[in-house]
């Protein structure tokens, strides 16, 4: 994949934005403003082709790199974002979230391939609702981390490996470590960034953060996470 191809390269912050959560439009216009790089439609609870749908229509008039990252096959919406993440959940205990539901979307769906960038997930959290979702193994010693980090970079070649906190802040020396372990491959950090120094911090280590949940309850504290 050439660099023309991974605009991610030359991001640092990506605001991620919940289907199933109300976002007004002066904090949508406020975050578009921010200088974020792009906007990610992304969650996991009571997702929706329609919710979905509907906040990707809020979007489209706004100037900026826009980004679906689907939980089921059946809320892709390919209209009116210029990329869809398609998460493999590493460290899952259900293989439908490696190979499964990938199947699935591809047997019943026409799919705009151009569009497609799929990203090694590695779950932290336990008490995340991804992680139950995914039954995920999130009891991982720093070289487990590496161990999946390098197996999705070096034998899948996947561009991108996302570590997901998801509401939690993480360890910055695991996300250290698995920054240092990677050559190729992206790193995107996401988990609890809520202020100037957790943003800092976390950038010192990841490519690319990702912030999602103070947009709902602090405008003025996500403004601060922005480089």
């Amino acid at each position: 994949m050439n660099e023309k191809a991974r605009p991610w390269k030359n991001w640092q912050h990506i605001t991620k934005l919940d289907p199933d959560k109300y976002i007004s439009p002066k904090d949508l216009e406020t975050i578009v403003e921010s200088g974020t790089d792009a906007l990610m439609v992304s969650g996991t609870q009571n997702i929706t082709d329609k919710n979905v749908s509907r906040l990707i229509t809020h979007l489209e008039d706004y100037d900026i790199p826009k980004i679906l990252e689907p939980v089921t096959p059946d809320a892709v919406i390919d209209d009116d974002v210029d990329y869809i993440f398609v998460p493999l959940v590493l460290n899952t205990g259900d293989l439908s979230w490696i190979v499964g539901k990938h199947k699935d979307w591809i047997l019943k769906h026409s799919i705009n391939w151009e569009k497609v960038i799929p990203e090694a997930y590695i779950v932290m959290n336990p008490e995340s609702a991804v992680a139950k979702l995914t039954k995920s193994k999130t009891d991982l010693i720093v070289d487990e981390v590496i161990a999946y980090a390098r197996y999705a970079e070096r034998y899948l070649g996947l561009p991108i490996i996302y570590l997901e906190y998801s509401g939690a802040y993480g360890d910055p020396h695991l996300v250290q470590a698995l920054s240092d372990s990677l050559s190729d491959a992206s790193l995107f950090y996401g988990g609890g960034i809520d202020s100037q120094a957790t943003a800092s911090e976390m950038k010192r280590y990841a490519d690319v953060i990702i912030v999602g949940n103070i947009v709902y309850t602090d405008m003025d504290k996500f403004m601060a996470t922005i480089p």
